[in-house]
């Protein structure tokens, strides 16, 4: 069988879920073989063993902390050319990341492959891979496959449910070469993200965002209380992003973040299409807007036609009971 290289996101040896949900889509079109780079990247192994890593590659070497992306893709370059050489591959798979996606084509123009970002699901086909996307600002699905070189193909979170199945998980050192690229962009400070003690926007399961309709930033704690209580993240509209009701690092949309969870809930959100781009692939869908005709109810799942101030704050109310 053909293998899968599976660039592993990681922070210090913890793997992060879109790398298991990588691992589970790999298993339908070949064997998976994690790469992981950085520090803690032997910590890896048994995790990524657990959920179907025949292999694990790992290195481990300065030039990963200290300089931007280029490293990395030297590293992936070198996985491919060792198992290509080796036998057949049939795709590399990235998180469907920011820092992912720059990974994933400069490889593709490394080693003159077609990409694919963004892909929502995966199956084999007789001529290789092939990638279901959601395009157009969520209007349209789309099946396609690369025809030239090896597939290279990324992810967004939340796209498949990572199951277990235990392999090998052998792991083996990777030798890498870095070119003069590699240290191009230098690293020269780090601040630590504040902790809210919520899940990371585009990993959750369950996302709150709030919008115009909240009506200020000192009403988001209402927008934040129903996520606390679901154990969600909490995302926000353009509107009130640009209003500095709440971070831009938050913001779900075409200029934000994309998220695809199995629960949405948009709370005083129109739903104008620069939103809907960021959301829409949300496997269920629930707004709450006082306005019957807004354009957020033309693709939701469950409506509620009413004032956010009375109706959030009984849903909270409501599912601590249930939980409690």
């Amino acid at each position: 069988m053909a293998e899968v290289l599976v660039y592993v996101d990681h922070v210090d040896g913890a793997v992060r879920k879109p790398t298991l949900e990588l691992l589970t889509l790999a298993r339908r079109i070949g064997e998976p073989v994690a790469v992981a780079l950085g520090a803690g990247a032997d910590a890896t192994a048994a995790t990524l063993a657990e959920y179907g890593a025949v292999k694990v590659l790992t290195a481990d070497a300065a030039e990963f902390a200290d300089y931007l992306v280029v490293p990395k893709v030297d590293a992936l370059q070198a996985a491919y050319e060792s198992v290509s050489a080796a036998g057949s591959l049939a795709a590399v798979l990235v998180p469907s990341s920011a820092e992912g996606k720059e990974i994933a084509a400069r490889l593709a123009v490394r080693i003159g492959s077609g990409i694919i970002t963004d892909a929502v699901d995966l199956e084999a086909g007789a001529e290789g891979p092939v990638a279901t996307q959601s395009v157009f600002a969520a209007s349209f699905t789309t099946k396609s496959r690369v025809t030239k070189g090896t597939p290279v193909i990324t992810v967004k979170p939340n796209s498949a449910a990572p199951e277990a199945a235990p392999a090998a998980g052998a792991v083996e050192a990777l030798a890498v070469t870095f070119g003069e690229l590699a240290t191009g962009t230098k690293v020269v400070s780090r601040t630590a993200r504040e902790s809210t003690g919520r899940p990371e926007l585009t990993e959750a399961a369950i996302v709150v965002s709030g919008g115009r309709g909240v009506n200020g930033a000192e009403n988001f704690p209402l927008i934040e209380a129903l996520a606390d209580s679901l154990g969600a993240a909490v995302g926000a509209s353009r509107a009130a992003v640009d209003a500095g009701w709440y971070p831009h690092t938050n913001q779900v949309g075409q200029t934000g973040k994309s998220v695809s969870p199995q629960l949405y809930i948009a709370a005083g959100i129109s739903g104008a299409i620069q939103h809907r781009a960021g959301m829409q692939t949300s496997k269920t869908i629930v707004a709450i807007n006082k306005d019957a005709e807004a354009p957020i109810f033309d693709l939701v799942d469950y409506g509620v036609v009413g004032d956010l101030f009375q109706v959030v704050p009984q849903l909270t109310d409501e599912i601590k009971a249930r939980k409690g």
